[in-house]
């Protein structure tokens, strides 16, 4: 079955002879022709995100001559993101994602319409920007962009090709399809915050998104195109390290609040609020945590302050940069918890204060008083005391 949309039906193109020949590999498959072709021509696409899956998304679906495309991205091109954001180039570091994503896919393939949408997505503008495309695709990282755009989606009826990535572990589906399940068929509520790691804490495989990134440009193809068994009802996993694809069966919950028989979801929400999130850059559960800047941390160590120094870090992450810290991995502290004097003043770190905030709040539990948060972890240290420290 094929997204058949006013977009797709009305608008009359055709191609050129510069076209034909840009697509002819496309032209000579039956299963696509120049009638596939106009409908990829005729189709209008909105990526979520341009980084990691968003990169092999975007560079194939302007390959593949998707006439209009939508960008949505509001971060800025970091150093960190060239190893696996293979739209991006050293020089396009402090550019505005969106726009060089555009400009890169523009230089790609001039014959087709790009829009770049330098924004966060939110509860606020999501129906707008979703509703004059026929196809959504979600390239995002975290819980609360998931479930806004799996929300937006169905209460527009429009297809949320999903794709998600880890380590060595990737996810892809096709979501809000037409009797298909939604996101919240598969995840009715959001993890606890702090349970799940980002890419930035736990890392990615450079190669990964590349593979499930061209996964959902293929799924979009085949949804414009009505061709062959669409990922719908179907969750593929990926596990790089075995090179094994696995598949499990997703069923459409007939309870669920959403897409289910007896909706109580009629509009979106404070998606932040709903998973448990209260600020865009807070670490998780920060109240009752008591901060310190790298800055007045380098002041009270050049005082000679007695402090204690508490990396809960990873031991590859303690070889990247370290505060000359005792390291005790965050899931190691309940059972080493015994290493620690409570008498002594702490300042317990990580990478970003994200997981020092946990092991802080643990430590309050068995009954440590003296401690302090490193707000920013090492990369605020590497900003604000040590710029020859690398940053990861």
């Amino acid at each position: 079955m094929a997204i058949s949309t006013d977009s797709l039906q009305q608008q009359e193109v055709k191609l050129s002879k510069e076209e034909i020949q840009r697509y002819s590999r496309h032209l000579i498959m039956p299963e696509v022709g120049m009638e596939g072709q106009l409908k990829l021509k005729r189709a209008r696409v909105l990526t979520i995100g341009t980084g990691g899956l968003g990169a092999p998304l975007g560079l194939y679906l302007a390959a593949a001559g998707v006439g209009h495309l939508g960008l949505v991205d509001f971060d800025v091109v970091d150093s960190s993101n060239l190893q696996r954001q293979v739209t991006f180039t050293t020089a396009d570091v402090g550019k505005p994602k969106s726009e060089a994503a555009k400009a890169r896919l523009s230089a790609l393939n001039p014959a087709i319409e790009i829009v770049s949408y330098e924004t966060r997505l939110t509860s606020d503008n999501a129906l707008e920007l979703f509703r004059d495309y026929d196809i959504i695709v979600d390239g995002t990282d975290n819980f609360p962009t998931r479930f806004l755009v799996n929300d937006a989606c169905v209460l527009l009826g429009k297809p949320n090709v999903y794709g998600s990535i880890f380590r060595f572990e990737g996810q892809a589906t096709v979501f809000g399809y037409p009797d298909g399940p939604c996101y919240r068929c598969l995840y009715p509520e959001p993890p606890p915050p702090g349970l799940v790691p980002s890419c930035a804490e736990g890392g990615v495989l450079g190669v990964l998104p590349g593979i499930v990134g061209s996964i959902q440009a293929m799924e979009t193809i085949k949804l414009i195109l009505g061709a062959g068994e669409p990922l719908v009802g179907r969750l593929l996993l990926f596990d790089a390290l075995a090179m094994r694809f696995r598949e499990l069966k997703l069923k459409k919950n007939p309870d669920c609040p959403l897409c289910g028989t007896h909706r109580t979801i009629t509009k979106l929400i404070d998606y932040e609020e709903f998973c448990g999130i209260r600020g865009e850059e807070a670490p998780a559960m920060t109240d009752g945590i008591q901060e310190i800047t790298a800055t007045e941390l380098k002041a009270r160590q050049d005082r000679g302050d007695k402090l204690f120094i508490l990396d809960v870090r990873e031991p590859h992450e303690y070889q990247i940069c370290n505060l000359n810290g005792k390291l005790i991995p965050l899931g190691e502290l309940p059972r080493r918890v015994n290493e620690l004097d409570s008498s002594v003043e702490m300042v317990v770190h990580c990478r970003s204060g994200k997981r020092s905030a946990d092991a802080i709040h643990f430590l309050q539990t068995a009954g440590f008083k003296k401690l302090l948060n490193l707000k920013g972890g090492v990369l605020a240290w590497a900003d604000e005391v040590d710029p020859r420290m690398p940053k990861y």
